[in-house]
C-alpha cells in the first residue's frame, strides 16, 4: 500500500485518506494460509483473486470444473447422513463454540474481508457483528424452531398430529462478493444446524474469507465433509450447484436470480433468494434534521454503497429540504476515505473496475442531463485504483438511469415532496422491495408510514441495521427484490422438510360401528357443529 495524500475538493471539506496500517496484504494472506485455506476447496484448475485496494493479486486458487462440483456433492451427502443424526442441541453447540471462536479472532478475519472486499474496518466489523448474532440466535434456538410440534388432530381424542422436521439433504449455496463472511457463513449457519450439509460456490475473489470461516466452524466441531467449496466462474460453476443441490439459498442480482430461480423450478425444488434494491429513505417534516443527516451517510455509504440494503434514493419534505441536505453534504464532504487495516477510515473502495464503471455511468449521465452534484462525483485513484468518492446528486428524474437501475456504490439521488402521501407512492414506484427507512419524532407516525411502504424491511430512525440486526425476525425483499426469507423461524425451517404424522387410534375415519354411509355422514355433521361450537381449531 503506498502513501497517499489529503486532497482539497472545489475548496470544501476534504476527503482525507485515513492513516495506513502497518500490515501489508502480503503479511495477511501468506502462503501458509492460502495452502491451509484452500485445502477446503475441490477443484483441479487454477485462479486467482485480487485486493481492491491496489489491484494486486491476493492468493492462486483452485478452479472447480463440473466433475469437481459433482464431486463435492457426493461427499457431502454421505456426510449429511451421518450429520443429520446428531441429536439437534450438539449440533447447535458447534454454533456457539464458533460464536466465541469468531470473537477471539476477530482481528484475522477483519483483515481478510478487508483486503478481498476494499471496505473500511469499521464496516467489516458489522458484517463480523451479524454472523455473531446469528450464530447465537440459532445455537440458542434452533432446538425450539425444529423440535417435534404436536397439533389438533382430525377427531379430538381419536387423532394424534405431530409435525416433523427433517433437513432436505445438501444445500447448494450461491454467495456473492459485497459481504463474504456474513452473506457466506452467517447463511450457512441454520442450514448446518438444521441437519444439512452444504456445498457452497463463493465469489472468487472475496472466497478466502469464506475459506477462512468454514476452517474456524471445523475448529469448532462441525464435520469437515459437511461443509463443501467449490470455486469458478458463475455462470460455468452456478448451474452445477443448482443442477445438484436439494434446495439453492442464492444472494446476487435480479438478473442471475431468475437464471437460478428457473433452474430450481426445472428440478422442483426449494429456492430462496436475495436480490438487488432500490431502497428509499424518507425524511419526513418533523425529523430530527441532526440524526437524520447522520444516518443518512450510514445508510447510503457503508461499504461505499455496495450493501443489498443500503439507500440509494432520498426522499426529504420540502419544508426542511434546504436544511437537510446542508448538513448531510457537510458531513459526506468530511469522510475520510482510506485503505488501511485500522479504524479510522469511513469508508473504502469500491470492489473492483466493473463496479467503478457501474457508478461513473450513473453519475456522468445524470451530470449530462443538467443533475447538480452536492458532493463528491469524482473517483480517487490517488487512494486506489476503485475508490470513488461519496456523492449526492440534486435534480435527478425518474428517466435517468441513477434513479430506474440499482447503482451498487457510494451514489445517492435526493428528491423533493409535499406530502406523506406523495413520499410513500414515489417511494414505492420501483420493480424492488427490499428495505427503506423513515425519520420522523412521530413514532407512531413512523409505524403507520412502515406499513405502506411496500419492503421486507423498514426502519424508522435509522438506515438499514435496526431490522437485520433484529434476527428473531424475517429479513427479505418483496417484488423483484427476491424470495424467501433470512433470520428468525423461516430463516432455518427453509432448510428443512415438514412431515405430518397422524395416528388414529380406537375409531376409524370411516362408517363403523354398525352405521351405514348416510348415518355416518349425520354423524359427522354434528360432530363438525359442535368443534365450531366449542371454538376447536
Amino acid at each position: 500500500m503506498t502513501d497517499t495524500q489529503a486532497l482539497d475538493i472545489a475548496g470544501t471539506n476534504p476527503l482525507a485518506p485515513a492513516p495506513e496500517g502497518a500490515r501489508t496484504a502480503a503479511d495477511v494472506v501468506t502462503p501458509q494460509l492460502v495452502a491451509q485455506l484452500t485445502k477446503g476447496v475441490v477443484g483441479s484448475g487454477r485462479t486467482a483473486n485480487h485486493t481492491p485496494f491496489t489491484g494486486e493479486k491476493l492468493a492462486d486458487l483452485p478452479e472447480s470444473t463440473p466433475e469437481d462440483v459433482l464431486r463435492a456433492f457426493e461427499a457431502a451427502r454421505a456426510a449429511q447422513a451421518v450429520w443429520a443424526q446428531v441429536p439437534v442441541r450438539r449440533r447447535a453447540a458447534v454454533l456457539l463454540r464458533f460464536h466465541d471462536l469468531l470473537l477471539e479472532r476477530q482481528a484475522e478475519i477483519l483483515d481478510l474481508v478487508q483486503l478481498e472486499t476494499g471496505k473500511a474496518r469499521l464496516h467489516a466489523h458489522e458484517e463480523l457483528q451479524a454472523v455473531v448474532v446469528a450464530a447465537r440466535h440459532y445455537g440458542r434456538r434452533a432446538p425450539a424452531y425444529l423440535r417435534t410440534k404436536r397439533h389438533a388432530g382430525a377427531m379430538p381424542t381419536l387423532t394424534r398430529t405431530v409435525e416433523l422436521r427433517h433437513p432436505r439433504g445438501v444445500v447448494g449455496q450461491i454467495a456473492p462478493w459485497n459481504y463474504p463472511l456474513e452473506l457466506s457463513v452467517g447463511d450457512a449457519l441454520p442450514a448446518f444446524v438444521a441437519g444439512n450439509a452444504v456445498v457452497m460456490k463463493p465469489d472468487t475473489e472475496t472466497c478466502l474469507t469464506a475459506l477462512w470461516a468454514r476452517d474456524l466452524l471445523i475448529e469448532a466441531g462441525l464435520p469437515a465433509d459437511v461443509f463443501q467449496v467449490v470455486l469458478g466462474e458463475g455462470p460455468v460453476v452456478g448451474p452445477e450447484v443448482v443442477k445438484h443441490a436439494d434446495y439453492v439459498s442464492f444472494t446476487g442480482s435480479t438478473r442471475t436470480g431468475r437464471q437460478v430461480a428457473q433452474g430450481a423450478a426445472a428440478r422442483l425444488i426449494g429456492v430462496s433468494l436475495e436480490l438487488g434494491g432500490k431502497n428509499a429513505m424518507l425524511v419526513l417534516d418533523d425529523a430530527d434534521i441532526e440524526k437524520a443527516a447522520a444516518g443518512a451517510v450510514r445508510a447510503c455509504f457503508s461499504s461505499a454503497g455496495q450493501l443489498c440494503i443500503s439507500i440509494e434514493r432520498l426522499y426529504v419534505h420540502e419544508s426542511v429540504a434546504d436544511a437537510f441536505l446542508d448538513r448531510f453534504a457537510a458531513r459526506t464532504r468530511a469522510m475520510r476515505l482510506g485503505n488501511s487495516l485500522t479504524y479510522g477510515a469511513e469508508m473504502g473502495s469500491l470492489a473492483g473496475e466493473r463496479q467503478l464503471k457501474a457508478v461513473e455511468r450513473h453519475v456522468q449521465d445524470a451530470v449530462a442531463k443538467g443533475v447538480k452534484v452536492i458532493a463528491g462525483g469524482v473517483a480517487r485513484p490517488d487512494i486506489g485504483p476503485y475508490f470513488f468518492e461519496p456523492t449526492i446528486l440534486d435534480g435527478v428524474e425518474d428517466s435517468m438511469a441513477v434513479c430506474e437501475e440499482e447503482t451498487f456504490g457510494p451514489v445517492v439521488s435526493v428528491y423533493r415532496f409535499g406530502s406523506d402521501e406523495e413520499a410513500v407512492e414515489r417511494a414505492n414506484a420501483t420493480p424492488y422491495g427490499l428495505n427503506a427507512s423513515v425519520w420522523t419524532r412521530n413514532g407512531r407516525r413512523g409505524l403507520e408510514i412502515a406499513s405502506r411502504l411496500r419492503t421486507g424491511t423498514v426502519n424508522v430512525n435509522e438506515g438499514y441495521a435496526p431490522a437485520y440486526g433484529s434476527v428473531q425476525s424475517p429479513m427479505g425483499g418483496m417484488k423483484d427484490s427476491g424470495l424467501g426469507r433470512r433470520h428468525g423461524s423461516e430463516g432455518i425451517l427453509k432448510y428443512t422438510e415438514a412431515q405430518t404424522v397422524a395416528q388414529q387410534r380406537l375409531l376409524p375415519m370411516a362408517p363403523s360401528l354398525g352405521l351405514d354411509d348416510e348415518k355416518y355422514a349425520q354423524l359427522m355433521s354434528r360432530s363438525l357443529r359442535l368443534m365450531k361450537a366449542f371454538r376447536f381449531r
